[in-house]
């Protein structure tokens, strides 16, 4: 069972860039469909970028040609470089692992199907 820890939020000026890291241990993530999400309170959780083994990628139209998910199965990690920046994509920003597939916008649209998730890492854009 995969566990996932995030890192790299941060406060940041409106049009500026962030990369999040998730580093996955207790198993290997190319067994596993990643997915970057994040959520606002009172708001429900937004699939937003996700990665498949052979690393196809698919985002949410509002974060598409702004931001990019990447993975290195040598070190366990997924990435979200985050450009551009907007106050809207402040959030709390989460990755999570599923082994079922998905395809396409299904990836990021069927949250209940991602069986393992991080604390979370916090995006501020003023």
């Amino acid at each position: 069972h995969v566990q996932l820890v995030e890192s790299g939020g941060g406060s940041v000026q409106v049009g500026g860039s962030l990369r999040l890291s998730c580093v996955a241990s207790g198993d290997t993530i190319s067994r596993y469909c990643m997915g970057w999400f994040r959520q606002i309170p009172d708001k429900e959780r937004e699939g937003i970028a996700a990665i498949g083994s052979s690393d196809k990628s698919t985002y949410a139209e509002s974060v598409k040609g702004r931001f990019a998910i990447s993975q290195d199965h040598t070190k366990e990690t997924l990435t979200l470089r985050m450009n551009s920046l907007k106050p809207e994509d402040t959030a709390m920003y989460y990755c999570a692992a599923r082994r079922t597939f998905c395809n396409g916008d299904y990836c990021l649209k069927d949250v209940s199907g991602y069986e393992a998730w991080g604390q979370g890492t916090q995006v501020t854009v003023s």
